[in-house]
């Protein structure tokens, strides 16, 4: 069973699909996270691609972020990421934009820049790059925002034109890589 792990909605379900489609962030992965980011959650305007569930960006706005726009391309997945938002009270600080991450771009770079951008690829699809280059060609991050990308330790990438590396954590067989812009 998927939960909140802090902030105003902890220990509040989050459902997630069934099979094996979507890969959940553990919880205990989540929490080490948001302890990393700490305060800076508090009112930033996040996004959160691949978002599956939604589970990096609801627990983004339990801890106080003014709003996430998620990024999610199954219809069936989006359509259950909706379903948690308003069962949680929070769709009027959530949007889904049910689109690939690439057709998303436009939208993204009209509605950014972004205070935090988290984002959990498909392990090994080659997707981490491909994510990468979109936030720094788009620049949607704003000037102190951090871009969080969940990835296997065998992608661990490398900070493209725009982007710096200032963190990378590992939890398991998952390691998180922290980049902020470069100045």
């Amino acid at each position: 069973m998927l939960k909140i792990t802090g902030g105003e909605l902890r220990g509040r379900v989050i459902k997630a699909p069934p099979g094996l489609g979507t890969r959940p962030t553990a919880a205990k992965m989540r929490q080490a996270l948001f302890n990393i980011l700490g305060p800076a959650v508090d009112q930033a305007r996040v996004a959160d691609f691949f978002a599956g569930s939604g589970a990096l960006g609801l627990e983004a706005l339990s801890r106080g972020a003014a709003a996430c726009l998620f990024v999610e391309k199954s219809t069936a997945v989006a359509r259950l990421l909706r379903a948690n938002l308003e069962a949680l009270d929070l769709a009027e600080r959530g949007r889904v934009l049910t689109k690939s991450l690439a057709a998303a771009a436009p939208a993204l770079e009209a509605q950014g820049p972004f205070d935090l951008v988290l984002a959990d690829p498909p392990y090994n699809r080659g997707q981490v790059a491909k994510l990468l280059a979109l936030v720094a060609e788009r620049k949607l991050l704003a000037p102190r925002g951090r871009l969080i990308v969940e990835h296997a330790p065998q992608e661990r990438p490398e900070a493209p034109s725009g982007l710096r590396a200032s963190d990378l954590r590992r939890y398991g067989q998952s390691e998180l890589s922290f980049f902020t812009p470069r100045e």
